[in-house]
């Protein structure tokens, strides 16, 4: 018997270190060639590292959360025949990797900016601190004592989206593929890890007491404290969010919207739209209505250097749309909003959040925005103050449509009224001249003729 050494390798990407965010095998178990042994996140993707040799594992780099740095020892295995030397191959360009960002950093509240790129989650989170780093443990990763990895935030639906009954069961590839050969319906397995996330004790106990067991706990005193590391996503989201709030001096300002005609106009248009076009939400109205508003303010179209001073304003709109994900709150970019009509704006808005919820989205279409939009539609609540997605100076939050009574002058109407709760960076934006921008969006989407004029 012999000992090989895997690396962790290059990930494509000419990062110095990455991050654990899960262990697929544990010391003692056997696995084949190709297996997946890891996941590891770097700053923008999570990449599963798989086995190229057929083995036993006898050594683990370390838990869940901790930096390894490349080319350093990620995994050890007994295996038939002599002595292998380590190997570190760059990961090819075909393995799995799923966009996970730092999320353009959360803007809004929700959003966190959506900052999590809806709040503060910004585009380009903040790399993490190499002093987090931990050396490597001798021991190997038990299973039970896994922190939860960055997928396990809950299921959410796209851009403002709110939570779906049909979301799928949250749990790792491992528990996934032991679940299909079992034959084990995972909607019928109660997660007991962080926000319900199922593990493979879940699966041992939902297979000894059978799918028959009613599933709800007795009622009885818990006094258990579970401590769970971030990690992965949710740290980078908690770091880019810390910044954004320390370093922004944040003015929210908000404002009620008649939303009526725009809604009747939007039913309509869905309604005779072509088989090709995708459907019309809110947001690509809300889009063409920024680019407007931004022509007449093109400061606020920028990312603010605070260390150098400089405010960078870009002549291209890139708004950045927050997305619910079960990873976390993530901002896929529409590039050059400008450029682009209302249909265009809604199909790239279903594309980017659809890649973004599946884990698809790729490093450039998850950065470069100069405005983010956060929004939770139904769940927006009333009023919300978002988180600008740092290092931008302006993020503009949509709340819920809600039939509410307004005065005509003679009468009060029913009207769907939105309420639009944004925030501006008080260092380079004065409260005048955000209350200018917010007024011309709110004048463009009660009158949307207004939306498609020229000049």
């Amino acid at each position: 018997m012999g000992e090989f050494v895997l690396k962790l390798p290059d990930v494509g990407e000419g990062v110095a270190e990455a991050e654990l965010v899960e262990w697929h095998v544990k010391a003692g178990d056997l696995v084949r060639e190709d297996a997946p042994l890891a996941a590891v996140m770097t700053d923008k993707a999570t990449v599963e590292i798989p086995s190229p040799v057929e083995g036993e594992v006898v050594w683990l780099a370390g838990e869940v959360g901790d930096l390894i740095a490349v080319g350093s020892d990620l995994v050890r295995l007994k295996i038939a025949g002599g002595v292998q030397e380590p190997v570190a191959k760059r990961v090819p360009r075909s393995a799995k990797a799923k966009a996970a960002t730092e999320a353009k950093s959360a803007p809004a509240n929700s959003g966190v900016p959506s900052p999590l790129r809806g709040e503060g989650q910004g585009e380009g989170g903040l790399a993490p601190d190499a002093n987090l780093a931990k050396a490597p443990s001798p021991q190997g990763v038990r299973e039970s004592a896994r922190p939860e990895s960055v997928r396990s935030a809950p299921n959410r639906d796209a851009a403002g989206s709110f939570p779906r009954e049909s979301s799928k069961p949250l749990a790792s590839p491992a528990v996934r593929l032991r679940a299909r050969e079992t034959g084990i319906d995972l909607r019928q397995v109660l997660g007991s890890g962080p926000v319900g996330r199922i593990t493979h004790e879940d699966l041992d106990a939902f297979a000894a007491r059978g799918p028959g067991t009613a599933r709800a706990p007795a009622l009885r005193v818990q006094t258990a404290v579970e401590e769970i590391k971030l990690a992965g996503l949710r740290r980078k989201i908690a770091a880019k969010m810390a910044v954004a709030n320390e370093h922004i001096p944040h003015i929210t300002y908000v404002e009620e919207t008649d939303v009526t005609t725009l809604e009747e106009l939007r039913t309509t248009l869905n309604r005779q739209r072509r088989p090709d076009r995708p459907k019309l939400t809110l947001l690509p109205f809300l889009m063409r209505a920024m680019v407007r508003a931004i022509a007449e303010q093109p400061h606020l179209n920028a990312q603010f250097d605070d260390a150098a001073g400089i405010l960078r304003q870009s002549a291209g709109v890139h708004i950045g749309i927050a997305v619910q994900t079960p990873a976390g709150l993530m901002v896929p970019v529409v590039p050059h909003a400008e450029a682009l009509d209302l249909w265009a704006c809604a199909a790239e808005v279903a594309r980017l959040s659809g890649a973004a919820r599946a884990g698809t989205a790729s490093r450039d279409e998850l950065t470069g925005s100069t405005i983010t939009i956060t929004s939770l539609g139904p769940m927006g609540g009333i009023v919300s103050t978002p988180i600008i997605n740092y290092p931008e100076v302006a993020i503009v939050g949509v709340n819920k449509i809600a039939v509410r009574p307004l005065w005509d002058g003679r009468a009060f109407i029913p009207r769907r009224m939105m309420n639009l709760s944004s925030s501006f960076d008080h260092r380079v934006i004065d409260g005048w001249e955000a209350a200018v921008f917010v007024q011309r969006i709110k004048a463009l989407l009660e009158t949307p003729a207004l939306i498609f004029m020229d000049g």
